[in-house]
């Protein structure tokens, strides 16, 4: 992230470094559970908190918050690890486990200092002991245990000797706060479950809350920056800091969290909507996660353009994903190289052009960069065309090609159709004939006349068939998401996927491997799938139409 200084993020840490704060480098972290895949809201968090690591000379750090083993894997640790690296980045990665005895240690101080207890509430009655956002809570008929007592039923919950949920470890700190967050939270909880790490060496695992600003400590992360959410967060993250006696503690600050138009990035929506088959997986190219939107072929270098745009925000923004869109073609434009591609193929025959000769065209590969110089496109007798630059019975300001009328071919010659073939009995258009002008071969300079239409081709003979993938938004535009007990089925557009089985792509995509981006001329920018098609053909997936739309952030 290309971070400016002056955004409200910025002007904290320049503060900081102004008035000598940290004896030791700026250090930002973006700390993820590894229990599922990054989305485009993580990669907003992610070039945050790196680009202001960057911008300040400083050190970013990639921490797995890895402290409840009931749901974590090292296949999302590994996965991670290859967004991140997508991204540009390349971190020093830690993992909050290996921190488990200095947290305990922090845990055994708290309690020796009256600061903690263990108690026995079932997960029911801490509910209502905690009280509501209106009223108080209650203090705890555990709450004055002695520290011998204390520092007993903790290290026997440490050994294993109480079934999960028997007891927890609270912070005694107020329970007529009015922030929910500081009445006793919990600090550990005990969970009777191996570890993608470390095994059954532990039964008893910190909360996040306690172990965030413990790890960050450990790593000498000065600014903790997250998103909103956290923000009543902030004090207990304080307090654990001033409790522990943590010489220039880090300081959490909060950004606006990046929502976008038509997209689901709850992590929670986005596993139903996996496990419930609505998608192919989670690299499904309509999800936003990373692994999905690097499928679709969106380039890493248009994320960063995107949230680069976006800005630093405070409060939970929404931002049109026409931006992101907008963010893709201007990366694309010039790198991208441009080939020719039939989605609904008619064959147009010419008929005074040599049976059995190919003819090899030299046309550009980018028309916005010549440095990507040309390619051979073979041309030859026989032609698909798009079936929609024909009309027999051409309307008022159709300029293509229909009976008698000239047009010219993209990189080759004029023609003119002379002739129909239908089937006798639909009525169906299944070929056309017509003629060519060998005098107006492109590059030679020809301008006897003009035309005012030029089509794009594909030779029948050279072109490779292809499935093309195109991809509209996974849910219904009505659509309305609820806290739990969503109607999947009735929520995902049934056409946000619509796959054409009968393309004809230029012969030179042969050699392409997967994740090669093409703009196919007049449809868009595409990427060629790892997948084959049901036939075996080659599938692309389109990224993004070539028409550019208005676009807009609301906050």
């Amino acid at each position: 992230m290309d971070a400016d200084a002056e955004h409200f993020i910025g002007k904290i840490i320049q503060q900081d470094l102004d008035a000598g704060t940290y004896s030791r480098p700026i250090a930002t972290r973006f700390p993820p559970e590894p229990n599922g895949y990054l989305h485009i809201g993580s990669a907003f968090a992610i070039l945050t908190n790196a680009g202001m690591a960057e911008r300040f000379g400083g050190t970013f750090n990639l921490r797995f918050d890895d402290t409840n083993p009931l749901k974590e894997d090292m296949k999302y640790v590994r996965a991670i690890e290859v967004d991140i690296r997508w991204l540009g980045l390349e971190p020093e990665v830690f993992f909050g486990s290996d921190y488990a005895e200095q947290i305990y240690e922090s845990a055994l101080d708290l309690i020796r200092k009256g600061k903690a207890y263990v108690c026995d509430l079932t997960p029911a009655e801490m509910a209502e002991y905690r009280g509501t956002l209106t009223g108080p809570g209650t203090d705890s008929p555990y709450r004055e245990r002695s520290i011998e007592e204390n520092l007993d039923l903790f290290r026997r919950m440490r050994a294993g000797e109480y079934e999960a949920g028997a007891k927890v470890l609270r912070a005694k700190i107020d329970m007529q706060s009015p922030n929910p967050t500081l009445r006793d939270p919990a600090l550990y909880r005990i969970i009777h479950a191996p570890h993608y790490r470390t095994g059954d060496t532990w039964c008893i695992y910190p909360m996040y809350d306690f172990a965030h600003p413990i790890q960050d400590a450990i790593e000498g992360i000065t600014h903790s920056l997250c998103s909103i959410e956290f923000k009543d967060h902030r004090p207990l993250y304080e307090w654990v800091m001033n409790e522990l006696n943590i010489p220039e503690a880090p300081k959490q600050k909060e950004f606006g969290r990046l929502n976008i138009t038509g997209v689901v990035t709850s992590k929670r929506y986005l596993r139903e909507l996996v496990e419930g088959g609505f998608v192919s997986g989670w690299d499904d190219p309509r999800l936003p996660t990373l692994m999905g939107l690097r499928r679709k072929g969106v380039t890493p270098e248009s994320i960063r353009r995107f949230i680069r745009d976006v800005g630093m925000i405070r409060t939970s923004s929404t931002v049109d994903i026409a931006l992101l869109d907008h963010a893709v073609r201007q990366d694309l434009k010039p790198k991208a190289k441009s080939i020719m591609t039939v989605l609904d193929p008619i064959k147009f025959v010419i008929t005074n052009y040599p049976a059995g000769e190919t003819e090899w065209l030299d046309i550009e590969n980018n028309a916005e960069n010549e440095s990507m110089g040309k390619r051979r496109v073979p041309f030859a007798r026989e032609l698909y065309l798009e079936r929609e630059d024909f009309m027999e019975e051409p309307i008022k300001g159709f300029h293509r090609l229909a009976p008698g009328k000239e047009v010219r071919l993209k990189g080759a010659y004029f023609i003119t159709c002379t002739e129909i073939i239908k089937d006798p009995a639909t009525g169906e258009i299944l070929e056309l004939r017509g003629t060519y002008d060998p005098a107006t071969r492109s590059g030679t300079g020809f301008d006897a006349r003009k035309v005012k239409a030029t089509l794009h081709w594909v030779s029948v003979k050279h072109s490779v068939p292809a499935e093309i993938r195109h991809y509209g938004p996974l849910l219904k535009p009505d659509a309305r998401l609820i806290e739990s007990g969503n109607e999947w089925a009735a929520l995902v557009d049934p056409n946000s996927l619509v796959k054409i089985t009968h393309a004809r792509v230029e012969s030179g995509v042969k050699d392409a491997s997967a994740g090669d981006r093409f703009q196919f001329i007049r449809h868009g920018y595409y990427a060629l799938d790892p997948d084959l098609g049901a036939s075996g053909e080659r599938v692309f997936n389109r990224i993004v139409s070539l028409k550019d739309s208005k676009h807009k952030a609301s906050k």
